[in-house]
């Protein structure tokens, strides 16, 4: 119990610490344009195996895409039901692997998104998005991983990877993102996820899933919140 409530009190003081996008991130980012992916292989094959072993066994998914390692958390199994933004104690053993690989390394920079279903209230949902990934940008936080290499923020429902009209579709719009790049192309994507994608792109951000899709609509017999 003392561990808990000293490891709570750790992430309370290192959330406010981790870099969020603002118009000044938005400005000095507009101008960079996201190198072709030949420019990051190496940096990708070394990586991609190490992450893959860090999340071996857990519910997280892994895609490679052009310049980026992506880690996807749903809310599903991630978070407390009864606390939407409050982690589960299953999500710190990959988190804490994932930036004890990462620290290290100065050229990798660390970009999280929260993203959030369509049901609720938009303002409500956006701020969700940006508590949870704030929840995990603090891990990171914890391993040593400064600002200038770790930017987080919560994008609500803008950027969907599945339809809002059914709970498999929700569930897999509910997630937590961690996309490792070049600390070098960091600001280029940033400047990307400054741009709401449009409303009836709905699975333009990602594939559907097709086997963890499955897997979310068996749990999602169960009652599940925003």
């Amino acid at each position: 119990m003392l561990a808990n409530k000293t490891l709570a009190i750790a992430l309370c003081a290192l959330i406010s610490g981790c870099s969020v996008f603002d118009k000044s991130d938005k400005a000095s980012a507009k101008a960079v344009a996201m190198p072709p992916p030949a420019v990051t292989q190496a940096w990708l094959d070394v990586y991609e195996p190490k992450v893959r072993e860090d999340i071996k066994g857990t519910h997280f998914e892994f895609e490679r895409r052009e310049n980026l390692l992506v880690v996807t958390a749903p809310v599903q199994g991630s978070f407390n039901p009864d606390r939407p933004h409050m982690m589960l104690p299953s999500t710190l053993g990959p988190l804490s692997r994932m930036a004890k690989l990462l620290e290290t390394d100065e050229n990798i920079g660390v970009l999280i998104l929260g993203h959030a279903d369509s049901s609720g209230e938009v303002n409500a949902n956006r701020e969700l998005s940006q508590q949870r990934a704030r929840a995990f940008t603090s891990i990171f936080r914890l391993s040593g991983l400064k600002q200038n290499r770790l930017v987080v923020k919560g994008l609500g429902s803008d950027m969907p990877r599945a339809a809002n009209d059914s709970q498999q579709g929700r569930a897999l719009n509910r997630r937590v993102e961690i996309m490792m790049t070049s600390k070098d192309t960091l600001n280029a994507l940033i400047a990307k996820y400054n741009q709401p994608a449009p409303a009836t792109a709905v699975a333009a951000t990602q594939p559907a899933l097709g086997k963890n899709a499955k897997v979310v609509a068996k749990a999602e017999k169960q009652t599940l919140r925003p």
